[in-house]
């Protein structure tokens, strides 16, 4: 038999509770592919035109989660699961959902989002204040009412907002797509597949049910956006096959490389020889170890399509990754020039020309992954490579320069730190390369301090 905690307890774990509600969820890989990044920056190209944001403001990013999402986390950035991805039928579904986190961008919802979240933790804590002043003043049953009500209050005010937002939001994406003479046909598509997915997890979709979710029902929206799309000009305009034949291809490459193998060639067996199976097998081989079957994949991929930059990348990979980084070099210089220098596809020229342990290769390796890391900063794995070749030539600071780069992106700031701050020593002083140890090092100490102050 379990005793009943005591009063104290059970106010620190309601107070405890608040204060994980508070803390922001733990960050989620990155996925970073060159076809898909620039398939979901152009379908959102139109939607963020129709929005008049500045379109180099507006970056995509995948993220590794099988969940059905997207969202908007400040800045002008959309962030884009998986999930949603291999869930959607059409590019013209996904752009459905881009226009609806273009409004959110466009509302300011983060920052808001952000506002709205400390007033809800007010309500909170003046409720876990007074619940303690009653506890003090000996009326413990009363005290955890009041610390129940406020939380409820708290969470009641919190999602009532998250609701009105999410609706306004559906009708700004509406426009957008309007505006951008996009069908708003693969928007509707979406939101009935969402509430598909509601009725079969045994959400209700009664009114009363509104009360404790974020989003407003998939059922309600629908009704709305479809009144407003129904009648738009551009209701009836097919979607661009191309772009549907691109994000086929994507959707296909992505489910082959998260995917069990099994599972991959159990969804795309031998006897589909379709362009995005063959796409899918290739990446399900190569994780399997079944290098030959991986090639011969690829190379029937290329026999279709032999300038096509992503299956030149695939096949380089393929050879680079199984230990053949000298027969990679020739479909990945092709696919780097016929991609116009793609910092990603130039990131693994990089690392194949490293990969060949032959001292000759070394500098056409820096000046590909030196041009790589400036025209995209992101990118650890180029940074990690580009410290291989400095220290190779014995440029120790430089070296620990690239290495506080990556490790600043992998928030692992101790070590960015001491990098950045070793590399500022010993760096020409003023130049480009010392004023950046400077300012990563301010970065590392800053997210250090705040860290420590968290605690």
């Amino acid at each position: 038999m379990r005793s009943r905690p005591s009063l104290f307890v059970q106010t620190a774990a309601l107070l405890a509770c608040a204060v994980i509600a508070a803390q922001p969820v733990a960050a989620q890989s990155i996925l970073r592919d060159a076809e898909t990044e620039q398939l979901l920056l152009d379908m959102a190209a139109p939607l963020v035109e129709a929005s008049e944001l500045e379109p180099g403001n507006v970056e995509l990013v995948l993220i590794n989660d099988g969940s059905i999402n997207a969202f908007v986390a400040g800045g002008q950035a959309i962030y884009v699961h998986s999930g949603l991805i291999n869930e959607a039928e059409t590019a013209n579904e996904v752009q459905g959902v881009l226009a609806h986190e273009l409004g959110h961008i466009t509302a300011g919802h983060a920052v808001r989002f952000d506002e709205r979240t400390k007033a809800a933790n007010n309500i909170s804590i003046l409720s876990l204040l007074l619940g303690v002043g009653a506890a003090l003043a000996g009326a413990g049953d009363a005290a955890i009412g009041v610390i129940a009500a406020g939380q409820q209050a708290a969470l009641g005010s919190f999602l009532s907002f998250n609701r009105d937002q999410e609706a306004s939001t559906d009708l700004a994406g509406a426009r957008y797509l309007s505006g951008a003479g996009i069908t708003g046909a693969g928007m509707i598509k979406f939101f009935e597949r969402l509430r598909n997915n509601e009725i079969r997890a045994g959400y209700s979709q009664a009114d009363e049910a509104a009360y404790a979710r974020t989003h407003p029902l998939s059922g309600d929206r629908i009704q709305v956006l479809r009144g407003l799309l129904d009648d738009d000009p551009a209701w009836d305009t097919p979607p661009d096959p191309v772009l549907q034949e691109r994000f086929v291809r994507a959707r296909a490459k992505l489910y082959g490389y998260l995917a069990e193998p099994r599972r991959t060639l159990a969804f795309f067996p031998p006897r589909d020889t379709s362009v995005p199976a063959r796409y899918a097998r290739a990446y399900a081989y190569h994780k399997d170890a079944q290098i030959d079957m991986a090639l011969a994949e690829a190379d029937a991929l290329l026999a279709a399509e032999p300038d096509n930059p992503y299956f030149l990348e695939l096949k380089g990979q393929v050879l680079l990754e199984s230990g053949r980084p000298l027969e990679a070099l020739a479909p990945l210089r092709r696919a780097v020039e016929l991609s116009r220098a793609h910092p990603l596809i130039a990131g693994i020229l990089g690392h194949a020309l490293i990969a060949t342990e032959n001292q000759a290769n070394f500098a056409e390796a820096e000046n590909v992954l030196r041009a790589s890391v400036q025209r995209d900063r992101f990118n650890p794995f180029a940074w990690y490579q580009l410290g291989v070749v400095y220290a190779a030539r014995g440029d120790i600071p430089r070296a620990r320069l690239a290495s506080a780069e990556q490790q600043v992106m992998n928030r692992r700031y101790p070590e960015a730190l001491q990098n950045a701050q070793a590399a500022e020593a010993y760096l020409p002083y003023g130049s480009p390369d010392w004023i950046r140890a400077q300012d990563i090092a301010l970065q590392a100490r800053g997210e250090l301090e705040r860290a420590r102050d968290r605690r």
